[in-house]
């Protein structure tokens, strides 16, 4: 049987191995997956020891996905402009490296029947998780995309990154004074409980907020979406279950169903 594994730092509370097996039931494909944890010195010798005993791929949870980016022998091109991976492929003794992040927020984003093409659409955040979603964002053809960020050269230096017009760099003040049809948030804001510092005049009947956090209750940024009337209040399990069939696919090339497996999860929550 096929081995798989997620790679992470802590591990325990990855759904990866739940929404794999899903996968792997509802295609018929033979495989196992598996979560691990890996020390923080250990990660490069454990992907090079699963990739010789055999396993076909894995996925890289936080805080190893630049790591995994430095052993890949080839990268897709949205690898390289997020400058992580979180899918790594062996195959005839080489390390293929993919993010899959950017295209799981898209399409459940289009899921939600959010309209991207046209939109102006602000990004909070300028770290990890904001660039492995910038380049599939820019492919729905937005009018524009701003990145805000606290600190405003780690902002500037990202926007560089991808050369496009249509991106640009803002600091909070900036955009407070701007509208939006969507605002995303990519920061760790959610996770620490810190207030996000935008204003409630931002968000109105016709702004869609969209959390990459997910959690049992609404997050700090969604509830204070909802209490400021947003169109639609979305958080980041459906993106979670979209990278992780993006990732199936680039294995397997099978597409797996997401909406069944996405009521599983949120159920098991």
């Amino acid at each position: 049987m096929d081995q798989y594994r997620v790679y992470g730092n802590p591990i325990s509370q990855s759904r990866s191995p739940f929404i794999h097996q899903l996968f792997a039931s509802q295609t018929q494909q033979p495989l196992n997956y598996l979560s691990e944890l890996v020390a923080l010195d250990s990660f490069a010798n454990t992907v090079r020891a699963f990739a010789k005993s055999g396993g076909k791929g894995a996925n890289v949870t936080v805080p190893f996905k630049e790591q995994a980016l430095c052993l890949c022998d080839q990268l897709s091109s949205r690898a390289q402009l997020a400058g992580a991976v979180n899918t790594l492929t062996f195959k005839e003794g080489q390390i293929l490296g993919d993010n899959t992040d950017g295209l799981g927020l898209v399409n459940d984003l289009l899921a939600h029947r959010v309209e991207l093409s046209g939109s102006n659409i602000l990004l909070l955040g300028a770290g990890g998780a904001a660039k492995g979603v910038v380049l599939p964002l820019l492919e729905q053809n937005p009018e524009t995309v701003v990145v805000a960020n606290r600190t405003m050269s780690k902002a500037q230096k990202l926007v560089e990154q991808f050369n496009d017009l249509r991106l640009s760099a803002k600091s909070f003040s900036d955009v407070n004074q701007m509208a939006f049809d969507v605002i995303i948030n990519a920061t760790s804001a959610s996770l620490t409980g810190d207030k996000l510092p935008i204003e409630h005049s931002l968000i109105n009947e016709q702004v869609v907020c969209y959390d990459m956090v997910y959690g049992k209750e609404d997050t700090a940024f969604l509830a204070f979406a909802k209490q400021h009337h947003a169109k639609q209040a979305i958080d980041g399990l459906g993106m979670l279950v979209g990278q992780a069939a993006e990732s199936f696919y680039i294995w397997r090339g099978v597409k797996p169903e997401v909406s069944t497996v996405l009521s599983q999860l949120r159920t098991a929550l």
